[in-house]
């Protein structure tokens, strides 16, 4: 199973803000449509986020460094002025989808692109979401 990783605080607005894009600069490859993905906070934070207004992150955890979700991205498209609040202009939106959060973060180090976990990190990710599917 593959991983990706997304900065703070943008992996917490999708998994507790309700954002639908993962904007991107370029497009999500074909081969992880459809497929599930695991969702990875990275260690870094975007310093220059700016969240759409009256967006409440009072309970968001900022957890980062770690796995965080399972999801699976049914789809990407380049902005059209759509993704209204979330999509940013002139990039690709990832859909994100069917998403799972983990009942507590996996710690594990990122890498760009898709990357696969050690497999020691996967074994208690699956141990998880099986306790979240029970």
């Amino acid at each position: 199973m593959k991983a990706f990783s997304i900065k703070q605080p943008w992996i917490d607005a999708i998994l507790y803000g309700g954002k639908g894009p993962e904007n991107r600069s370029w497009p999500l490859p074909a081969k992880y449509v459809g497929v599930p993905v695991l969702l990875h906070s990275s260690a870094a934070l975007d310093r220059r986020a700016v969240l759409p207004a009256g967006v409440d992150t009072s309970g968001w955890p900022g957890v980062r460094g770690a796995i965080l979700a399972q999801a699976t991205f049914t789809g990407c498209h380049l902005d059209a002025g759509c993704c209204e609040l979330w999509g940013q202009r002139h990039v690709f939106h990832w859909q994100p989808a069917d998403i799972h959060v983990l009942p507590e973060p996996v710690p594990a180090k990122g890498a760009l692109q898709f990357w696969t976990p050690a497999p020691d990190i996967l074994a208690a990710v699956h141990e998880q979401l099986g306790a979240v599917a029970r």
